[in-house]
Formats: structure tokens, C-alpha cells, sequence
């Protein structure tokens, strides 16, 4: 892959174990409103993976709101937590085989809700394609960063095994 060309779709159809560790230090691209595209490194993910994970919100099953993560690698799923911060996730993997990464940070900014807020993102950017959509796709930067990875954050619910999993990436 080229430096800053457009991450392919063939990028999202792998685990969201090895996808996760590899968006980090890749350019998230973001027109949102009038706004000039701007480009932003991210610097943390954490990933979700299927039904059998307790701390993945298809864990309670197939819903409206998770009908996205069933699709092919490289939708958004965009929820709302709390009732006020936005969440992007990247759905990855296989059709039917569940699973997403959460953007939890990108250079200078941290938490995924402060992201969304200074992003401009919002719930209209659910179910859009990071391979075909003029507002929002990924560039690969060219810079592979070490990185360490502890377990998820805000996920006590899912109990000890799940909540423990080394699933967080981060720069």
C-alpha cells in the first residue's frame, strides 16, 4: 500500500485482533460540514469481538443498532453513549462475523467521545464505507509505532474475563 492512499477494503476483512494494533499511527480523514478535510493520526483503539464477547454489544444479539457490525469490514458503527458522546467504531472482519474497533484517540486528542465532538462526527456517519465515502476513510501514514496494550476501559459489566482482555492499543 502506498503512503497516503486510502486504506482498501481487503484491510478491513481481517480479525479486529489484527486490525486494531494496525490503525495506530494510520491518518483518519474527516470533511465533516463545510469544514476543509482534516487529517488525524490515531494514537488508540480497542477492540470488540462477536457474540461471545461479553463487553461487545452484540453480545445481547443481533439489533437495529448493531445490524452495521453484521456487514463487511470498513462500515462505521456510530453509537451514542451515555446519551451524549458519539462513538466510532470500524466494523472489521467477515460478513455475519460481528466485530469493531473502538477509535478511542487521535493525535491530541483523547477519549472517543472528545474525538467525535472535535470531529464533527455524529450518528449520519453510521453505516458509511471508509473505502468509498468523500467524508471520512483512513490513509496509511507510513509510520508503524510501538505501541503497548492493556485491557479495555468501561467495561466492568462484561465481568472479570472480558473486562481483563489486553484488547486496548495504544501509542
Amino acid at each position: 500500500m502506498k503512503l497516503t492512499e486510502r486504506v482498501n477494503k481487503e484491510f478491513f476483512g481481517r480479525d479486529v485482533l489484527e486490525i486494531a494494533p494496525a490503525l495506530l499511527g494510520m491518518k483518519l480523514v474527516v470533511r465533516s460540514g463545510s469544514r476543509q478535510p482534516g487529517s488525524y493520526m490515531i494514537t488508540e483503539t480497542e477492540a470488540y469481538r462477536g457474540e461471545e464477547d461479553l463487553a461487545c454489544h452484540v453480545s445481547k444479539g443481533r439489533t437495529g443498532r448493531t445490524e452495521v457490525m453484521y456487514g463487511e469490514g470498513g462500515l462505521l458503527y456510530i453509537y451514542l453513549c451515555y446519551g451524549i458522546h458519539w462513538m466510532l467504531n470500524i466494523v472489521t472482519g467477515r460478513p455475519e462475523e460481528p466485530q469493531a474497533v473502538l477509535v478511542r484517540g487521535v493525535e491530541g486528542i483523547t477519549g472517543p467521545g472528545r474525538l467525535t465532538k472535535a470531529l464533527g462526527i455524529d450518528k449520519s456517519f453510521y453505516g458509511e464505507s471508509l473505502v468509498t465515502s468523500p467524508r471520512i476513510w483512513l490513509e496509511n501514514s507510513g509510520f508503524k509505532p510501538s505501541y503497548k496494550s492493556t485491557a479495555r476501559i468501561g467495561v466492568d459489566y462484561a465481568g472479570p474475563v472480558w473486562k481483563s482482555k489486553p484488547w486496548r492499543f495504544l501509542i
